[in-house]
């Protein structure tokens, strides 16, 4: 059975920078698009970064665009979100997700990012 743990967060200054890491067993991390999620209190939650199986395409949503880098290693099952320039809005909990188009979705747990002002 193939599960995710996230971690990485904790609490930091603005301006400050954080890396999450998403380590990934039971299965084979390379044949699974990645992405990143974040989920703010009281609100959906919203992508934020999406890498292929190759490590190639690296996509942002435009509110992390150039602050934020997504990758991934292949031989050590683990995707990585570093995060630099940190603001208050970032305050969510991020989550992990991994997926084979339309086969299997799996999320982890997700872990919290606190942003302080």
């Amino acid at each position: 059975q193939v599960q995710l743990v996230e971690s990485g967060g904790g609490l930091v200054q603005a301006g400050g920078s954080l890396r999450l890491s998403c380590t990934v067993s039971g299965g084979t991390f390379s044949n699974y698009i990645m992405e990143w999620f974040r989920q703010a209190p009281g609100k959906a939650r919203d992508f934020v970064a999406r890498i292929t199986t190759s490590d190639s395409d690296p996509y942002y949503a435009d509110s992390v665009k150039g602050r934020f880098t997504i990758s991934r290693d292949n031989a050590k099952s683990t995707g990585y979100l570093q995060m630099n320039s940190l603001k208050p809005e970032d305050t969510a909990v991020y989550y992990c997700r991994i997926r084979r188009p339309g086969t299997t979705t799996i999320w982890g747990q997700g872990t919290q990012v606190t942003v302080s002002s």
